[in-house]
């Protein structure tokens, strides 16, 4: 899959990332991860003290596949409202995944203080701001649900957000306790903290193809060499569908602006993280360095080249929605890029089991909110093969049904 093009900043912010070997010989061992980015360091992450024999490997190098176009707002709500996750799920299914994205932030947060090497987690807070007069019942009734469930929010007036920022908008959820962080060191940084704790690691070791038998996976790899394991993570992120398709995916085009250093964000209400209601819709964060991240305007093509011939005016358009917002604060990009983006028909992430796949579990943590889901996935796959699992598991099965009204 043609993931992305352009220009890339997260791995500029770390200029000697470790690097690890290319498998050359055959290996055993419980649990196989395949994919070094995101989703797969995490799963190595919260395999590392499960004494379990654990391999992963990446194709390329880690961190340089979606992770280095990853926006990493950590958000526990995202572009699909849970008032509309509701209609399909019910209201105590939803309460339930809640929840575990809640949790997800706090691990998240939690794993900056175990792992060797810090990755720019801050809580931020989270304006969500309505774009048309329609949307503002439907940000009443989703705050009004959110602080249902023990989320601490305020619905801002339109008086609220003038006083608070430099543009004008009727209503939005003003949400506390999320976060933002530098998605390519949080990957190197788990997988320092899974190395150190005696997981290999392999790069520029592509999987191409596995055979099924006696209760195992044998995996073979593009080095000429083979992988037995007693089970498998397919944490490929989107190149996971080019394993095995998953009729519950979706993928559109985005598109990514990062800018140069900015001087003065004393407009910019707390830093907070900024989104609104229309689709497509323009996101905003901050970054360690000073840095404004501005994306969205996404298109529905597929095709790689479609979606990299708009790059520039996605780029050019993206500055003028941010100059709307804050016409004293003067951005110039820096790094842009295009890129591949998935998430779900019906909103949730996905663990894929699949019988022409077995002992395989493929983690798809589609979604905007896909750092966070990640967590979620990884979490729970590893309790299951800890013999430890999880209630929440079915909540993601790729097998849940649609209105499971319980």
């Amino acid at each position: 899959m043609n993931l992305q093009s352009g220009t890339y900043y997260w791995p500029t912010t770390m200029p000697s990332p470790p690097s690890y070997q290319t498998l050359s010989e055959d290996v055993t061992c419980d649990v196989l991860v395949i994919g070094g980015g995101t989703s797969g360091a995490q799963c190595a992450y919260y395999l590392a003290d499960r004494n379990l024999n654990v391999v992963v490997v990446e194709k390329g190098t880690i961190g340089h596949g979606s992770t280095a176009t990853n926006t990493a707002l950590i958000q526990y709500s995202g572009e699909r409202m849970f008032t509309d996750l509701i209609h399909s799920f019910g209201e105590e299914y939803v309460g339930r995944h809640l929840d575990l994205c809640r949790q997800a932030i706090n691990e998240i947060e939690n794993a900056q203080t175990k792992c060797p090497s810090p990755f720019e987690f801050t809580r931020r807070n989270s304006l969500n701001f309505a774009s048309y007069a329609e949307d503002v019942e439907r940000l009443k009734q989703e705050a009004i649900l959110l602080k249902k469930h023990g989320f601490p929010l305020d619905l801002f007036s339109e008086k609220d957000i003038a006083e608070r920022y430099p543009f004008e908008k009727r209503a939005a959820i003003y949400s506390y306790d999320d976060g933002e962080l530098n998605p390519f060191k949080f990957t190197h940084s788990l997988l320092e903290y899974a190395a150190k704790k005696g997981i290999q690691i392999f790069e520029n070791t592509e999987v191409n193809g596995m055979d099924f038998q006696n209760n195992q996976v044998q995996v073979r790899t593009k080095t000429g060499n083979l992988i037995h394991a007693k089970k498998v993570i397919i944490a490929a992120g989107y190149e996971g569908t080019d394993i095995k398709k998953e009729k519950n995916s979706v993928f559109v085009s985005t598109y990514t602006v990062t800018t140069k250093p900015v001087q003065d964000f004393s407009t910019w209400f707390e830093r907070s993280l900024i989104w609104e209601t229309a689709r497509p819709y323009v996101f905003i964060r901050t970054t360690a360095d000073d840095r404004v991240i501005i994306g969205g305007l996404d298109e529905t093509t597929f095709y790689p080249e479609v979606r990299d011939s708009k790059l520039i005016n996605k780029r050019d358009r993206l500055v003028k929605e941010f100059n709307k917002l804050f016409p004293s604060i003067q951005v110039e990009p820096d790094y842009y890029s295009a890129a591949f983006y998935g998430g779900t028909h019906d909103g949730l992430p996905i663990i894929g089991e699949y019988p022409d796949y077995p002992n395989c579990f493929f983690l798809f943590g589609f979604g905007d909110n896909g750092t966070v889901y990640s967590m979620i996935l990884a979490k729970l796959i590893a309790d299951k093969l800890s013999a430890q699992p999880h209630p929440g598991f079915e909540l993601y099965e790729q097998s849940r049904p649609v209105k499971a009204l319980s």
